[in-house]
């Protein structure tokens, strides 16, 4: 399987939509607020099969101090073939220079992959956020 990564956002509403179904996040119910949130995020890196959208990742970033990785999410029929892990990795090279480099795992059963790449649980941190679905 030969998966190709860029970060040109080449990618269309209806691949986006299909990818966030794929995995079963919300976000994937407002495909074009979703859309036009990848096209305006800082950082996007996709991953493709040929045509076919595979995985993303997002990054917000304020140019220097900090870097949100946000929106790791990967095709579950490519789950197990690196594609998640490249996708992180690229992030780090990209963002080496910045103080900061967080994520926030969405489910915590999710936290050992990113420890695996060099993450660690904040000391005394807690996510929080307000959802307006509107």
């Amino acid at each position: 399987m030969a998966i190709e990564y860029t970060e040109d956002k080449r990618f269309t509403v209806d691949q986006v939509q299909a990818l966030f179904r794929s995995v079963g996040w919300e976000s994937a119910n407002y495909p074009d607020r979703l859309f036009k949130a990848l096209l305006h995020s800082d950082t996007v890196i996709s991953a493709w099969d040929g045509e076919h959208l595979v995985g993303l990742v997002r990054v917000l970033d304020d140019t220097e101090m900090v870097a949100y990785m946000h929106w790791v999410l990967v095709d579950p029929a490519y789950h197990g073939h690196g594609v998640g892990g490249h996708l992180v990795e690229m992030v780090k090279t990209k963002y080496h220079d910045y103080l900061f480099l967080e994520v926030m795992p969405e489910e915590s059963k999710n936290a050992p992959f990113y420890q695996r790449h060099g993450f660690h649980l904040m000391e005394d941190g807690r996510a929080m956020q307000i959802v307006n679905r509107g």
